[in-house]
């Protein structure tokens, strides 16, 4: 624990510099549409391992969940007019209510209590005695496991999951931006972000979270379920995750949740975050077989990559990548198993340097779509959408 600690606010400080010394605003200022499709497609769709295949896990609870999803989210909102806001609004909340009761009655009616221990892990609502074993109140604090070990090979393991996890948020940026209808982030705003996150990730490695902080690819899907982009439902969602956390008691209610429940809104969450890049092809050439040759090889290495390192270490218990340099075998397998990073790495290399001279090649990268937005103050509505609330701007500006 102490170790991961260490290399935690390593990673941390490495995300904070990329954003605040503008680093990460470069990058995203050659970044074209064309370019970001592959990204930010699989951002949602390079996690399809964690959605249907979760959901068999059992069958029972997972599939009406599903189904029932489904219904409420896209067919019931439209159909019952009256119910728009519990069908539309609260299809999720809703969803896991009633599928939650009903793992609840499958569990008290004994339906696994001769099944196997998977079984009973994934399908039973009371599993593990996580309620009784959780304090009513717990106040996490710094170094709670003791000083952080800063160890060469788990700072650079984490720093590459860092930059993954980097270009993975950026990849959810865009989605949400997609889906609350506002304009396409300025890079300063991006470089921004970036820099908040890894102070995120520098308070996780103090207090001992075990894992760091990114932008959530489902709460992307969710915006495009309920159609809210409000910045006031975060800050409520941020108080209730903060209770939640406090009082262990009711966190733990929430963890006894099954979680082929959670794989069922992933399979429709995911698959909304990767619509958002599809729907980024409207700015591109599609007639072009420079376009036709990066979405496709960007786009099918990134799936295929991957894959062949998770199923190379399922069966030997390492990665493709075995030097005598345990810190740089860390790195490589973890940056090449994120089918985004891939994705991203690419394209954006092959959109910058592939016929790039051609006069027709700008067009056709959909460039002049956003390049407008390349300046925080080249558009009036990016005050609208992306100022800092309680006039925090005025000490964080955006260029």
């Amino acid at each position: 624990m102490r170790s991961l600690q260490g290399a935690l606010i390593i990673a941390g400080v490495f995300q904070a510099v990329v954003g605040f010394f503008g680093i990460w605003r470069v990058f995203i200022r050659f970044l074209s549409p064309l370019a970001a499709v592959p990204f930010v497609t699989l951002t949602g769709l390079g996690l399809f391992f964690f959605a249907f295949p979760g959901v068999t896990k059992c069958i029972e609870v997972g599939l009406p969940a599903l189904v029932l999803l489904v219904i409420f989210a896209e067919y019931a909102s439209h159909v019952f007019a009256k119910g728009s806001f519990v069908f539309s609004r609260c299809a999720v909340l809703v969803t896991v209510v009633i599928i939650w009761i009903y793992a609840e009655i499958l569990t008290a009616a004994g339906a696994y209590n001769e099944r196997g221990p998977v079984t009973q892990f994934s399908c039973r609502a009371d599993r593990s005695g996580i309620i009784q074993g959780s304090p009513w109140v717990r106040f996490p604090y710094p170094f709670q496991w003791g000083y952080p070990i800063f160890c060469f090979q788990d700072c650079f393991a984490m720093l590459a999951a860092s930059f993954a996890s980097l270009i993975e948020s950026t990849g959810t940026l865009i989605a949400v931006s997609r889906y609350s209808g506002a304009t396409f982030c300025p890079p300063s705003v991006f470089s921004r972000g970036i820099g908040w996150e890894g102070i995120s990730i520098i308070l996780d490695g103090m207090c001992g979270t075990l894992t760091g902080t990114a932008a959530s690819v489902e709460n992307a899907g969710l915006l495009a379920v309920t159609r809210v982009g409000s910045r006031r439902v975060i800050k409520i969602s941020a108080l209730f995750m903060i209770f939640f956390s406090l009082f262990a008691k009711f966190g733990a209610v929430l963890a006894s949740i099954p979680l082929p429940i959670f794989a069922a809104l992933y399979c429709v969450l995911f698959a909304y975050s990767a619509g958002a890049g599809f729907s980024l092809l409207q700015y591109c050439n599609l007639n072009s077989l420079r376009t036709k040759f990066i979405l496709s090889i960007s786009l099918f290495l990134g799936l295929s990559i991957p894959q062949y390192f998770r199923v190379y270490e399922m069966f030997f218990g390492f990665g493709p990548v075995h030097t005598h340099s345990v810190a740089f075998n860390v790195m490589v397998n973890v940056i090449f198993s994120s089918p985004a990073t891939v994705a991203a790495i690419l394209a954006y290399l092959l959109d910058c340097t592939h016929l790039y001279w051609e006069a027709s090649v700008k067009k056709d990268r959909g460039w002049f779509w956003w390049e407008k937005f390349k300046s925080y103050k080249y558009d009036g509505r990016s005050e609208e959408f992306y100022r800092l609330p309680y006039g925090l701007s005025r000490y964080f500006p955006s260029l």
